[in-house]
């Protein structure tokens, strides 16, 4: 496994046990389409969830959230409707995009920012 993979791991499982913290159940990890992948898939209430989760070795989430280009953006929403197609979810589904940054600082503990609605920013 690559080192950027190692950390990508890490990253999903400290924003998996963030949500669960939180309220949420996972549903689904690293769901892939041909679009691409869906890091984590979670309920809250009556709603899904769809995360994408990135995870920088930095002091700040800024680069970690720089990484969810408008191309990333585009395939991320494909890959949600390939989600709700496939599990057979129908149109009244609610659902949303999320997006968690993390930074790892060998020196302290990791910086989680969660951001709901990620899309509408």
């Amino acid at each position: 496994m690559t080192s950027t993979r190692r950390t990508g791991t890490r990253g999903e499982r400290i924003a998996q046990a963030f949500l669960k913290r939180r309220g949420y159940s996972i549903v689904d990890t690293n769901w892939s389409t041909r679009f691409g992948e869906i890091d984590i898939v979670a309920r809250r209430g009556d709603q899904l969830v769809f995360v994408e989760v990135k995870t920088r070795h930095s002091q700040d989430t800024e680069s970690a959230f720089a990484a969810i280009t408008p191309a990333k953006h585009e395939r991320l929403i494909k890959a949600v409707y390939q989600y709700l197609h496939d599990h057979e979810l129908d149109d009244d589904t609610r659902w949303r995009i999320d997006a968690i940054g993390i930074a790892l600082d060998r020196s302290k503990p990791p910086i989680i920012d969660h951001v709901t609605d990620a899309f509408d920013w």
